[in-house]
Order: structure tokens, then sequence, then C-alpha cells
């Protein structure tokens, strides 16, 4: 099953995000209300679900925990910037 989950949100990452918000606590153990996770998932559904996955209760996010989050901002900053290009390529 973890291997899917990490299929899947290699190519899809919003819907990978959802079934962990729908099948697990850890969204909910991450953040404490409704609105910033349902804004990451439609913003940046890369960061945010590398936060969800390196968060722990204890020590919250840490070292490594934040260079996957940094590196989830990456990519989704790339998806923004690509999209972008790939349609004005497309209808010009």
């Amino acid at each position: 099953m973890g291997c899917l989950l990490a299929l899947l949100a290699g190519f899809a990452p919003r819907v990978a995000l959802a079934l962990i918000w729908i099948f697990s606590n850890l969204v909910d153990r991450a953040f404490s209300g409704f609105l910033v996770p349902f804004l990451g998932l439609l913003f940046f559904p890369y960061a945010t679900l590398f936060y969800v996955l390196a968060y722990n209760p204890i020590t919250e996010v840490s070292g490594w925990g934040w260079a996957f989050v940094v590196l989830g901002f990456i990519f989704d900053i790339g998806h923004w910037v690509g999209g972008g290009r790939a349609g004005r390529e497309r209808y010009a």
C-alpha cells in the first residue's frame, strides 16, 4: 500500500493528499484547522503532502523534514511555471 501511495503522490499529489486526509488522521494531526490544509491542497499540494508526511507530534518538523517541504514547494512552483510555459507554447 505504501508503494502505491508513493507512485500516486508522484503523479497526482492532490489525490494522494485527499486519500490520506480521508483514510487517516495524519492531516488532522499536522494541522489544527480546515482552511490551511485545504488551501495547501488547492495551491501547494506537494509541499502540503510532504509537510503532512514529515510531521511528528513530538518534535514537529525539523531538519530533513523541512528540506522535503522546501523540495515540495520547488515542485509546486515548477508545476505552476511549467504549466504556464506549456500553455503559451501550445497556443502560440
